[in-house]
């Protein structure tokens, strides 16, 4: 846990404020090429929507003004209008006209901004598969080089100012991957791969979420993208790709055997140990991660103890199941997890 602490101190306060924080989920914050271009189409609406409200509101004020005004002694007009009224024909002819010129002024700016999104540079991008479960988030990187390739959940380690191309998939329902102060969302349909490419421009921790309601517990589907320096990044990646350490003492010792013993084996994998099971997230470096149940718990000793007894309190729901353990068996249990940096 000291580890995980250091890193957290030393890295994750250097990284931008404007993202870890508040605000910590913000389209109107880009932190990349894909969402800026986002954001300025975003803009452009706005202005054109705020001009066509004033122009409409304006209109209906003058229509007021210069309505005629009627008392009890008006007469009841009951003569019917004959011919063109050329003022209203021209008012409604040249609001016409504006609407069409702005509408067709939004179709270009939607265009145009869909042709810069899908013109990123991906030369020598770094490749993720992220799997959408119910519900939690599943990150393999490099899945295509088995001498690269290692998991992590929940949790997206990316270098500032490289290309990222995040294949999404989704074994069970539609999800939806959005980081809005990085990229737009995209859906994740069952039985297809969708890819999309985003690129971090700053450092800084952004959130995400499902977009897409996908069951009992959509809300608490939440992830980190972590936009570090290439150095860092790099830092961290040689660390994921590295089996979990042996025990350092007996009390790391008893709780690799208690969970060894434990339900928890029928689930996780820790790489360098028998556990290899694939129904739940990979643990391997589970104390290098900032959060536990997609983004619902911050990684501490007491909230893991609480996720690992009693996790329907915590994500109704959950296909987690409660993990009842001597409290002895529960303290070395989580002295052994928080070991795995």
């Amino acid at each position: 846990m000291s580890v995980r602490l250091a890193y957290a101190s030393s890295v994750l306060p250097a990284l931008s404020g404007a993202a870890y924080g508040a605000p910590f989920q913000n389209a109107l914050l880009p932190g990349g090429i894909q969402a800026d271009h986002v954001h300025t189409l975003w803009l452009i609406m706005l202005a054109t929507c705020a001009v066509v409200f004033a122009a409409v509101f304006a209109a209906f004020l003058i229509a007021l003004w210069r309505a005629p005004r009627a008392t009890e002694e008006t007469s009841p007009q009951t003569s019917r209008t004959t011919g063109a009224e050329r003022g209203s024909s021209r008012a409604v002819a040249i609001g016409a006209a504006l609407s069409t010129a702005g509408l067709l002024g939004l179709l270009v700016a939607s265009v145009v901004t869909d042709r810069a999104l899908a013109g990123l540079p991906l030369k020598d991008g770094i490749v993720i598969e992220v799997n959408g479960l119910q519900w939690w988030w599943q990150a393999t990187y490099s899945p295509g080089d088995p001498a690269r390739t290692f998991e992590t959940a929940n949790e997206l380690h990316i270098p500032v100012g490289k290309p990222v191309v995040l294949k999404l998939q989704s074994p069970d329902v539609i999800h939806s991957f959005w980081v809005p102060n990085l990229a737009p969302k995209k859906d994740l349909i069952p039985g297809h791969t969708l890819t999309l490419a985003l690129r971090a421009d700053k450092p800084g921790v952004y959130r995400g979420q499902c977009a897409e309601f996908c069951g009992y517990q959509h809300a608490k589907m939440a992830f980190l993208v972590i936009a570090e320096e290439p150095a860092q990044y790099e830092q961290w990646e040689k660390a994921q790709r590295a089996s979990a350490k042996e025990p350092a003492d007996a009390a790391q010792k008893r709780g690799q055997q208690v969970f060894m013993e434990s339900p928890c084996v029928m689930c996780h994998t820790i790489q360098g140990t028998a556990a290899n099971a694939k129904n739940g997230p990979d643990l391997t470096h589970l104390a290098s991660r900032t959060t536990i149940a997609a983004g619902t718990l911050p990684n501490t000793r007491g909230h893991l103890a609480g996720w690992i007894s009693n996790p329907q309190q915590v994500k109704p729901g959950t296909n987690m199941p409660a993990v009842t353990l001597p409290a002895d068996d529960l303290q070395a249990l989580l002295t052994y997890l928080e070991s795995l940096q």
